[in-house]
């Protein structure tokens, strides 16, 4: 049987003294994608935020390749993208500005992210005069710049229409024909074709 590049064993999450889930396993190969669905305050968010490091498992464990993927928190967090809730763009710096902060950490071409999302024409603007949708669109732009094999994305559909939605399809396709893999917390139909389901 061929390995497993990334398994969850047994993982359980405890937030403000509230066990939020536990006994969550599954394993992710290249080219997959997994859409954690449930009802609001299920945990989605939080496992997405355990698996980029970012909240301590109460137990389980999440291997890499068959190592602990946390053994190296500085390895594991420039292996991963992570996209919360929040956009994180700096208002007053324009879109292309705000691309090029995380250029400068992970490397790749602000031009081609800011196009793959159709945001090309909006380069120079600052970010305060963008709609939400443009805005989610730019933090998006984020995944575009370098190669990292995992992609772990809190409600990415959030503030965007359908057009903008369908603009996701080839991003995400080319990142899966790479063997980047995607974990999506979501509400809503997203453009990832054979998407395998979690539901917490």
């Amino acid at each position: 049987m061929e390995a497993r590049l990334i398994e969850a064993q047994e993982l359980a999450c405890w937030r403000a003294e509230r066990l939020v889930f536990d006994c969550v396993s599954f394993a992710i190969e290249p080219g997959d994608a997994v859409l954690l669905t449930g009802a609001n305050g299920a945990g989605k968010s939080s496992l997405l935020r355990l698996l980029a490091g970012l909240l301590p498992a109460a137990a389980g464990r999440l291997s890499w390749d068959g190592v602990d993927a946390f053994a190296d928190l500085p390895a594991h967090g420039a292996r991963l993208r992570y996209l919360g809730h929040q956009d994180a763009l700096k208002p007053g710096l324009s879109a292309a500005e705000n691309l090029q902060f995380h250029a400068g950490l992970h490397g790749g071409d602000v031009m081609g992210a800011l196009a793959a999302l159709d945001l090309a024409p909006l380069a120079e603007l600052p970010v305060r005069v963008l709609s939400s949708g443009q805005k989610r669109r730019l933090a998006l732009a984020r995944l575009a710049l370098g190669h990292a094999p995992l992609w772990l994305l809190d409600e990415p559909s959030v503030g965007l229409d359908a057009a903008s939605l369908e603009k996701l399809a080839p991003l995400f396709a080319r990142h899966r024909a790479a063997g980047g893999m995607v974990v999506a917390a979501t509400h809503l139909p997203l453009p990832l074709p054979d998407a395998r389901e979690l539901r917490l």
